[in-house]
């Protein structure tokens, strides 16, 4: 990570982890970047297949991972379906659970936060800021923020089921999956056109999108598989009420 900018990950726990400061983006699907250019056509027809490619997070279960440069890692299984989902985040040798289970939310972590225990707790869902992201809504119920991605594409092009092009780091904004934040300096001018590639299945499903390291912005990629797979998500025993200082730490404020 640089001073110049910090590339985070999953579920909004993790910008609780980094302690991101104030100048993040906090929409779920930022306007999509500028494509204006001979490439249009093409860039277009690129992020339509990705768009289509991610149509099954609403319609069956999956599994989501996300690796920032060997130091983030997370790994969700979601079925919005049936509204069942669990998470896993580890970083710095710290790691931090959810559970989700219909409209209850658990969260176990390892973190030192002031005020709250390392059991498991529950959260009441009407007081988990809006940045935090978990939800099953449409729109919002991605751990892996593809469409984050997606819409900060500046040009691209397909050669069957590989899509290769630049991204918009600036643009990415913060919430589920990989998220990209300026540091005290801002973001390089490099992080405008970033290389990215992406990988579609047999069945047209985005299996993997990977952001380049460059110019100090470490490497991200985003996998996932496991489609249609049981998600088994059991109430943790013994869980307690979140305590009220949990709450003001949680998402972009926190």
């Amino acid at each position: 990570m640089t001073r110049r900018a910090t590339v985070a990950a999953i579920s909004a726990v993790t910008l609780l982890l980094l302690g991101c400061s104030a100048g993040a983006r906090t929409a779920d699907r930022p306007a999509p970047a500028s494509t204006t250019g001979a490439d249009a056509a093409t860039t277009t027809t690129a992020t339509e297949l990705l768009t289509s490619g991610t149509e099954f997070v609403d319609r069956t279960s999956f599994r989501s991972d996300v690796d920032i440069a060997g130091q983030l890692t997370t790994l969700a299984h979601t079925d919005n379906v049936n509204k069942r989902a669990d998470s896993t985040l580890s970083a710095f040798g710290r790691v931090t659970e959810i559970r989700m289970i219909d409209n209850e939310v658990y969260l176990k972590t390892e973190l030192d936060l002031p005020g709250a225990g390392r059991e498991w707790m529950k959260l009441d869902p009407a007081r988990v800021p809006s940045d935090f992201a978990l939800s099953f809504a449409p729109g919002r119920n991605d751990p892996g923020g593809s469409a984050r991605l997606i819409n900060a594409i500046v040009s691209a092009r397909a050669d069957g089921p590989h899509i290769t092009g630049t991204i918009d780091l600036t643009r990415v904004g913060a919430g589920n999956g990989i998220t990209v934040r300026p540091g005290p300096d801002g973001f390089p001018d490099s992080a405008r056109r970033t290389a990215f590639s992406a990988m579609l299945d047999a069945d047209g499903r985005l299996v993997g999108f990977s952001i380049a390291a460059a110019d100090g912005l470490p490497s991200a990629t985003l996998r996932y598989s496991d489609f249609g797979a049981p998600v088994d998500v059991v109430r943790p025993r013994g869980a307690v009420t979140a305590p009220d200082a949990l709450y003001p730490q949680l998402g972009l404020s926190g």
